[in-house]
């Protein structure tokens, strides 16, 4: 009898169990984490944790899977929950609904999981997250910069050996600063593409996006992810 595991135990065979045992946090549920989010539960991902504590906007549905016009103005860990519950109701959801900085980095036990998803679009709490779960000695794979990307070359790579990619310059200089060694991380070496027109927000451009670039950079996250739980 058919069940929504018998076409991945075809490829993945009884390694399927691993995935049902498995938990993986996911920190941002935006266009990246939607679609990391999306992968593993179809994948049968046994527990997901879900953070992030924005509330979907209508600049979200040209590229965040969660995104519709009746999601506009929800909850973001709301509308994941439902997701995730909708394709497999077997799977434990916990959901943690607020900002992540240092001062409330103690609200979630990373140490609770197999496995983190950095989908986080802000520099403090991608350092914050990526220290605390290299102390803790928790997996760990982040998701570099797809905005103003056209292009679906991303790859994965350890953080120091990456180009291009402006954030990934960043993350860089502080997380040598920070003695952090080695990190797995998802990032295109296209050059980023900003009209001299476009709008700025606090002094920075507002990034542009397309709908497809943070889908392939969630699911390249997604695919490291579960061949790393069923090795």
């Amino acid at each position: 009898m058919e069940d929504m595991y018998s076409r991945t135990k075809m490829l993945i065979g009884d390694k399927v169990d691993r995935l049902k045992s498995a938990s993986v946090l996911i920190f941002g549920l935006g266009g990246v984490g939607g679609y990391v989010l999306e992968a593993l539960a179809r994948a049968g991902v046994g527990r997901l944790g879900l953070l992030d504590a924005d509330v979907f906007s209508a600049s979200n549905l040209n590229r965040q899977i969660l995104a519709t016009t009746a999601t506009v103005g929800r909850k973001k860990t709301e509308v994941a929950r439902e997701r995730v519950l909708s394709i497999n109701p077997a799977c434990k959801v916990e959901v943690y609904d607020f900002f992540y900085l240092p001062e409330t980095a103690d609200q979630v036990d990373l140490t609770k999981y197999d496995y983190v998803v950095d989908a986080i679009d802000t520099v403090t709490a991608k350092l914050t997250l990526i220290t605390r779960a290299k102390e803790q000695g928790v997996n760990i794979i982040s998701s570099m910069g797809t905005g103003n990307k056209l292009g679906t070359s991303f790859e994965v790579a350890d953080i120091y050996k990456t180009s291009v990619c402006p954030l990934a310059k960043v993350m860089r200089k502080e997380l040598k600063a920070r003695g952090i060694k080695d990190l797995k991380v998802v990032y295109s070496k296209e050059e980023p593409i900003i009209s001299p027109d476009t709008p700025t927000e606090g002094g920075r451009h507002i990034p542009g996006s397309i709908s497809y670039a943070p889908a392939i950079a969630g699911l390249v996250l997604a695919s490291v992810v579960i061949q790393d739980l069923i090795k």
